[in-house]
């Protein structure tokens, strides 16, 4: 008996290891993404100013546009960081708000929201723990390890998250998504846009 309950907890222990390791693409076209009308998980994020936050405080504050980039040294990134920002008022109007989420440091966040202008909140993600749980994290190609590192406070665990963008309502149910494995190509201002309003009119 004691060695059957041994194996059973061994097992348990082995299965929920796995489910770990599985969390993590091994390449950015094999990630297994969170689906429209599934919740975001209840997980914390560290804000700018380096405190851990609730996300689900963060998401009950109204509908959110989650953008979900690979740090502030990509300049498709910023680029479309930027992009968002200057229809940043549109979207409030809609009554959405806009959070950012990236493997940087809360320092390294605060570099990316000057360098852009952005009004809107960054968090970090340094350890991969949100991306893992949106199925949308990969293991990061060798060359950007070095880069992954420094921009992360050392915490990257090696990974990056696919370029995503998840709208979600208050409850944190998904009612959106886009999500592009080829990291040069975003989801456009025009198009979001769209795809707010005609939300609100469901």
């Amino acid at each position: 008996m004691k060695n059957r309950n041994t194996y059973i907890a061994f097992m348990l222990l082995f299965i929920s290891a796995f489910t770990c390791v599985a969390q993590m693409a091994e390449k950015n076209t094999n990630i297994s993404p969170l689906l429209i009308s599934e919740k975001v998980p209840d997980l914390s994020v560290t804000s700018i100013e380096g405190d851990k936050v609730p996300l689900k405080d963060v998401l009950k504050k109204g509908s959110s546009v989650m953008l979900f980039y690979r740090g502030g040294w990509c300049p498709y990134c910023n680029r479309h960081l930027s992009a968002v920002g200057e229809i940043e008022h549109e979207i409030n109007a809609l009554g959405y708000q806009i959070i950012g989420f990236s493997p940087d440091s809360p320092e390294n966040l605060k570099v990316s929201k000057d360098k852009n202008d952005l009004k809107y909140k960054l968090f970090s993600d340094a350890d991969g723990a949100l991306s893992k749980a949106m199925g949308i994290a990969f293991k990061a190609p060798k060359r950007h390890a070095s880069r992954l590192d420094k921009f992360s406070a050392g915490l990257n665990p090696g990974f990056l998250p696919v370029p995503s963008v998840f709208v979600v309502d208050t409850h944190g149910t998904i009612l959106f998504e886009y999500i592009s494995p080829d990291y040069k190509q975003r989801i456009s201002s025009e198009l979001l846009l769209e795809v707010l309003k005609q939300l609100k009119e469901k």
